[in-house]
């Protein structure tokens, strides 16, 4: 009975397991201490952001900036090249935890920006706050609510300190409660549909979005 236990338990945690991966490229999503050093290096060449280690909108534009300056493909990837040109050493063989899921709706998010904003619109012809999100999380297999204030029951409630990218963060605008949603990039950033800019990406941390930011839930 003991073995069968055992059995039962390995094979549970076989299912829900996060394969390890080799990365070929340090990129969007990814966050740690090569991605820290990454951001240092920036930094000390004059390029404006954080060095937080999380690789977040602002350290792809940098890299992409960078990849320019040297001749490099401008894809915003810290490939092979590009990682010798900015640190002057080979790309470390860098094992981690794939979140697939996650980098998905990040992919699938970023793919939208400049939609316009449609007040009830779910589709890429224009897309309302929770339109946009359900629409995101749907291509990479996660059914949401349709509206912000439902959205906003789902998953597990996240402290904004914890935001890690595909959090959703929700805020209170043209009426009291959850009334508006984003989807976080990790750290302060986050992507949404604007109803002045359409897609785009805002921070949590300055003006508008401080006051009205309510919480965050995670859904995966």
């Amino acid at each position: 009975m003991l073995n069968l236990v055992r059995i039962f338990v390995f094979s549970f945690i076989c299912m829900f397991s996060i394969s390890v991966a080799y990365a070929s490229a340090i990129r969007l999503g990814d966050q740690g201490s090569e991605v820290a050093e990454i951001q240092g290096q920036l930094v000390e060449l004059g390029y404006d952001l954080d060095a937080d280690g999380d690789y977040g909108p602002a350290t792809e534009e940098a890299i992409k900036a960078f990849q320019r300056s040297k001749g490099l493909e401008v894809d915003g990837l810290v490939g092979e090249a590009t990682y010798r040109a900015l640190l002057g050493k080979a790309l470390p063989e860098i094992s981690r935890s794939s979140n697939y899921v996650s980098r998905r709706v990040i992919q699938n998010a970023m793919g939208f920006m400049g939609v316009p904003y449609v007040f009830g619109g779910s589709t890429p012809s224009g897309f309302d706050c929770s339109g946009f999100v359900m629409y995101v999380f749907r291509g990479a297999g996660i059914s949401l609510p349709r509206t912000a204030d439902v959205q906003y029951e789902v998953g597990t409630p996240i402290e904004k300190s914890d935001l890690r990218a595909g959090d959703l963060v929700f805020f209170t605008t043209y009426t009291y409660g959850p009334s508006h949603v984003g989807i976080s990039l990790g750290g302060s950033k986050f992507i949404h549909a604007s109803s002045s800019k359409g897609v785009t990406i805002d921070t949590l941390d300055r003006g508008y979005w401080v006051s009205t930011y309510i919480g965050a839930r995670r859904v995966m």
